[in-house]
């Protein structure tokens, strides 16, 4: 009877458990006090066209392979990503989000469950949540993504005459959030625009102008800069403006000069002896006193160079004539010695002469070229490391690259308008007042004028840097 009762007792023991865990499992269907999701991050920022990981563990780190895992928005509770059974379960997944979700496995043993978003977008900017379920525990964590674009550089252009000046626009498009747009001066002082006109396109990305006017014989060197806060990150363009570009008389005064015959005459005259006084200057030789192309006369001693190259300056890439004179850029590169004063990282050569002092001018044949660079290099120049083509490294030069012409300067080149192709460029350089201009050879206009650098006493060398299917020539 002992064993009997016993026995029974075991099986209403048996049947009361049952029914208390039953009781419990209904009562309370999820304990979260087993573990503890945890997102590291409450803030993480994506890129527009980028992808981002949304980080979220266990705590204590545990094996969650058998686990399942939701990701979800919180504007509403549908699915971003689902992890169930092992594997991925994406047919209720949001329509946007079909083909751009990866649930990273490699440390799922460790208890780490981050989704990786692809090709990110303005629109899933917001809240994520990451809940995570093992029978009857849970947890969950909260996941803030913010959403960047980085647009493209700025693009000036030059629009119209307003306000006796020339009124330039600034365009940009592919920001998010909306951008902050700064017109800058030679010297970095902020200007004051006219007008600005933003919209957000249809991607949800910000496209902007901004205009300003500005005025002959001031702010001619001027930069657009357009800088995302969010990201803290910047893209800047720069463009050199030359007089010629400005208004000379209103429009009232150019109606009236094209009605009166006497003004018309007298135009033409100008123009005959500004045709003369050029023909007459090409014709004076260089002595102590002259008249340096693009630069006017001067009363100093100006030499004016026959630049010879160094052939053992010169890149592989680089075939430099017997006399020379002149340099190409090759197919194939040429089998040489190595030596220690060729350039390596850049297709450049020197000139063989260099000067620490005085004034000298040369003139250099670059032709139909669209790729080529020309000015001066300070020694020492770099030729095995890398080699910044602008005064930082001891580079002043103009290149034009494309159907563009760009100073070199630096931190960023400036982009030059010119009113004609010029097929001869001319280098002027004053080592005592550390001075680098250059000019258009034939018509004498400036191309630009570097700012006073800082090479006093150092050595100078002609430099030249040869692109693609390009030659140029030294002018005698």
């Amino acid at each position: 009877m002992a064993l009997s009762f016993c026995q029974s007792s075991r099986r209403c023991l048996s049947l009361s458990g049952l029914i208390i865990f039953f009781i419990m499992f209904h009562v309370h269907p999820l304990d979260s006090a087993s573990f503890k999701v945890d997102g590291s991050q409450k803030l993480v920022t994506g890129i527009v066209g980028q992808e981002i990981l949304l980080p979220c563990h266990l705590i204590p780190r545990m094996n969650a392979v058998n686990m399942d895992v939701k990701w979800f928005r919180s504007e509403s509770d549908t699915i971003v990503h689902l992890y169930h059974n092992r594997t991925d379960q994406l047919k209720d997944q949001l329509p946007e989000y079909k083909g751009r979700t990866e649930l990273l496995k490699d440390s799922i043993t460790d208890g780490s469950v981050p989704l990786k978003i692809l090709n990110i977008t303005v629109s899933d900017e917001g809240k994520y949540h990451c809940f995570v379920q093992d029978g009857i525990s849970y947890g969950e964590t909260l996941i803030e993504l913010k959403v960047a674009g980085l647009g493209s550089g700025p693009l000036i252009s030059m629009e119209d005459y307003q306000d006796g000046g020339i009124r330039m626009v600034c365009r940009s498009a592919g920001w998010f959030p909306e951008p902050e747009v700064l017109w800058k001066g030679p010297t970095g002082q902020h200007l004051s625009s006219v007008s600005e006109t933003k919209f957000s396109t249809e991607n949800g990305l910000f496209k902007m102008e901004n205009s300003i006017v500005i005025q002959e014989h001031s702010n001619k060197n001027l930069s657009c800069l357009i800088r995302n806060n969010l990201l803290n990150q910047e893209k800047e363009s720069a463009i050199y403006v030359s007089d010629p570009f400005f208004p000379r008389l209103n429009p009232w005064m150019v109606a009236l000069a094209v009605l009166l015959v006497g003004l018309f005459i007298l135009l033409v005259l100008t123009l005959y002896l500004f045709k003369l006084k050029t023909g007459l200057q090409q014709e004076l030789v260089w002595r102590n006193h002259v008249i340096c192309p693009g630069l006017g006369k001067t009363e100093l001693p100006v030499e004016k160079v026959n630049v010879v190259l160094n052939p053992d300056t010169a890149h592989p890439r680089l075939i430099v004539s017997e006399d020379k004179r002149s340099v190409k850029w090759a197919l194939t590169q040429q089998m040489s010695c190595k030596k220690p004063e060729q350039f390596e990282t850049r297709f450049c050569v020197l000139g063989e002469e260099g000067f620490t002092s005085g004034r000298h001018c040369w003139e250099v044949h670059v032709g139909n070229g669209i790729f080529w660079a020309v000015g001066v290099a300070k020694e020492p120049v770099k030729k095995q490391e890398v080699l910044n083509m602008n005064p930082d490294d001891g580079i002043w030069a103009v290149q034009r690259w494309w159907g563009e012409y760009w100073a070199l300067t630096s931190p960023r080149r400036t982009l030059l308008l010119v009113n004609q192709i010029p097929k001869r460029v001319g280098v002027y350089l004053d080592c005592d007042s550390s001075r680098v201009v250059f000019f258009d050879a034939d018509t004498e206009a400036i191309i630009f004028s570097f700012p006073p650098a800082t090479f006093s006493g150092e050595k100078m060398y002609p430099w030249f840097w040869v692109g693609v299917l390009c030659e140029l020539k030294m002018c005698h």
